[in-house]
């Protein structure tokens, strides 16, 4: 599915290798046209020639879940031709990103991960969806607040329309939670229980408590935000990575590391994926999609092991997402909003893409849908799309900044120093600040 804005392009570019090679298989039939991807049964002949095509340029998996809408498509506008152009996760975004600058190779739409929406919002390349004939804010009821928020560009414009959201989540392996006599209770109550029950789990299974200290930073940083509060950066755009939010997320960090708490398997990485085939990461804070995911080709040998709870300390977070957008330059800008509206609208659309993807659904209306209490046999029979719907409709409408990629990456680089070398937090947030808004001043 999708993976989460604090996710660094590393992480991206260390895929497993058997996963990329499936999926750049399946990205160059995409790429290639939508009938080369498609069951014969879907290739029969439209009862009248396509007059136009509709380009849509995606990526893995957000593509299949195109390629089960488009029987829908064909029913609804035989006249356009909808030809989906996939590439891997971050090919597609440095193609995106080329095609904006250079205003030349853009797609009639264009979907774009949680990560990048910032940076994309900002560019002044997307037609705002708020004006006619597209009128997105009548339509804002139709989505979870926050995941609308994310999609909003400078100036009260609406630049981008989500499809999923990633509800932030604690997913565990009970059976190492119950050899340890630790308790769901104790990891999610606070950061202090939860990694004094890591101690404990360590200790009496062998396991990690975490893949990664950087996952507890991350979590953290979003602790107390509240409606219209940027993650990095202000309404007025000054730098607030040396607040006390940053300051307790690090120490928090730099305190797991030190505890010998977490595997130090960054995520997407074959070490990453083994700790979790192997029991040897006993917990890790993501987005619910990350259940999916294991379930069909992380672990799917740890079925019924897994159990999905709320982040410790009671912190609400979205952990991914994925949107479209339609360039200025898109030449099918009529067919491009119905087709937005066919992925993000259409509550059968969302609930198969739930269902085949366990990519969540951004449209409230699917989260009173039935398949939300249905069980999920990976976990155990836990029914936790309730607990995930919950999530959803509380997590604070945090807005975006053009310039959160790069605050995630200094950030990140800054923790490095702090968590190998021993760079004193203070220090390494005061630096961060001076990088960041030099850095932001020269773009």
């Amino acid at each position: 599915m999708v993976t989460p804005d604090a996710t660094d392009d590393r992480a991206r570019a260390e895929g497993l290798a058997g996963t990329l090679t499936r999926r750049s298989a399946a990205g160059a039939l995409l790429a290639a046209g939508l009938s080369a991807a498609m069951p014969a049964a879907a290739q029969s002949p439209a009862t009248r020639a396509p007059a136009s095509v509709l380009r849509v340029a995606t990526f893995p998996d957000l593509d299949r879940a195109a390629i089960a809408a488009a029987p829908r498509w064909r029913a609804r506008h035989p006249e356009v031709e909808l030809k989906l152009l996939s590439m891997q996760y971050a090919d597609h975004h440095l193609s995106m990103t080329t095609a904006l600058a250079t205003g030349s190779g853009l797609p009639d739409v264009m979907a774009i991960d949680l990560r990048y929406i910032g940076k994309f919002a900002g560019s002044g390349g997307f037609v705002d969806l708020n004006q006619a004939p597209y009128l997105a804010a009548s339509h804002a009821d139709d989505y979870v607040r926050f995941a609308m928020a994310q999609g909003a560009g400078p100036g009260g414009t609406q630049v981008a329309i989500p499809a999923d959201i990633g509800p932030g989540t604690l997913i565990y392996r009970k059976d190492l939670l119950d050899r340890a006599g630790v308790s769901e209770a104790e990891i999610t109550r606070d950061w202090s229980a939860y990694l004094s029950a890591g101690e404990r789990l360590r200790k009496a299974t062998g396991a990690y408590l975490m893949a990664d200290a950087a996952d507890l930073r991350d979590i953290a940083l979003r602790q107390g935000l509240r409606d219209g509060e940027g993650l990095y950066f202000d309404a007025d755009g000054r730098v607030l990575v040396e607040s006390a939010r940053f300051r307790q997320a690090f120490e928090l960090g730099r305190a797991a590391r030190r505890a010998g708490l977490d595997a130090r398997a960054i995520a997407w990485t074959n070490d990453w994926a083994a700790g979790f085939k192997q029991g040897r990461i006993a917990t890790q804070m993501i987005g619910a999609w990350l259940v999916g995911q294991l379930r069909n080709w992380i672990a799917p040998a740890t079925s019924g092991l897994w159990r999905s709870a709320p982040l410790p300390g009671g912190v609400r977070a979205a952990y991914g997402g994925s949107f479209y957008a339609i360039p200025k330059k898109a030449a099918n800008k009529a067919a491009a909003w119905d087709f937005i509206r066919l992925m993000t609208a259409d509550a059968e659309v969302q609930r198969e893409s739930l269902k085949a993807l366990d990519s969540f659904p951004a449209m409230r209306a699917v989260l009173d849908d039935p398949v939300m209490d249905e069980p999920i046999a990976f976990l155990g029979g836990q029914r936790a799309r309730q607990l995930w719907r919950e999530t959803a409709v509380r997590i604070p409408a945090i807005p975006v900044n053009r310039f959160d990629a790069l605050a995630t990456t200094v950030i990140r680089d800054e923790f490095e120093r702090v968590i190998a070398r021993g760079k004193a937090i203070p220090e390494a947030l005061a630096d961060a600040r001076r990088l960041i808004e030099r850095r932001a001043r020269r773009r």
